[in-house]
């Protein structure tokens, strides 16, 4: 395979014919989360809500949300992809279609969903592509994934409004997070989970545009 061809596939989406075919078996989580205990996987309490983003490297965005009050518990994995059970060396290949996601299960009545989403636009740069900062490849896209029709539309509404404030502070660049319904999330392996709590000195790409996201994108929780 030639340097370009490996190139274009680093930047480009694979057809679902041309992707990773993964395996049947999932990987799973060994241990609970490492700051807070509680277990990664579901079911989780009555009540909760649960979005997963995508914003670059996925171990410095996981430390945003697991700090921000109201979050039950965070995970790592992989999502918005082809390859079923995807490992984290598939997924950086870019044949998987997946990007890096955190799972962040929430409690709306003590953080609300626009609150979430105004850490996910303020802390990496959305229209980047198929990067963030020196982290290149399909697996850094940013990216929404909400789980119903109004957290969809809700997504929407605070791209459009961070696209404006965007454009106010003088940043003239196109949002580039794909946003669409909830699909498949596969938890990552586990030295990846809550990884810059055991590593406190581990790499972080994490930063964004420096424009402020407006309060009060919508109601909604």
């Amino acid at each position: 395979m030639s340097f370009m061809t490996m190139l274009t596939k680093k930047f480009s989406l694979p057809e679902k014919a041309d992707a990773l075919p993964g395996r049947s078996e999932a990987i799973r989580p060994a241990e609970p989360h490492f700051v807070n205990g509680r277990p990664l996987e579901g079911p989780y309490p009555d009540g909760l809500k649960s979005v997963l983003v995508g914003m670059g490297c996925f171990w410095g965005a996981e430390r945003l949300f697991w700090q921000l009050p109201g979050v039950y518990v965070t995970a790592v994995g992989y999502a918005g992809g082809h390859t079923p059970n995807p490992t984290y060396h598939e997924t950086c290949t870019g044949r998987t279609g997946h990007t890096e996601a955190v799972l962040v299960v929430y409690d709306p009545e003590e953080v609300s969903l626009a609150d979430i989403f105004k850490v996910f636009w303020e802390n990496h740069d959305p229209t980047q592509g198929m990067r963030q900062g020196n982290d290149t490849g399909t697996q850094y896209r940013s990216a929404i994934y909400a789980g119903s029709d109004e957290d969809l539309a809700l997504a929407e509404q605070s791209k459009t409004a961070y696209q404006e404030a965007l454009k106010a502070g003088g940043v003239m660049s196109t949002i580039t997070t794909e946003i669409r319904k909830l699909d498949d999330f596969y938890f990552a392996e586990d030295y990846h989970q809550q990884y810059l709590a055991k590593n406190p000195a581990g790499y972080c790409g994490i930063g964004g545009t420096g424009v402020a996201c407006p309060v009060g994108l919508g109601q909604g929780s």
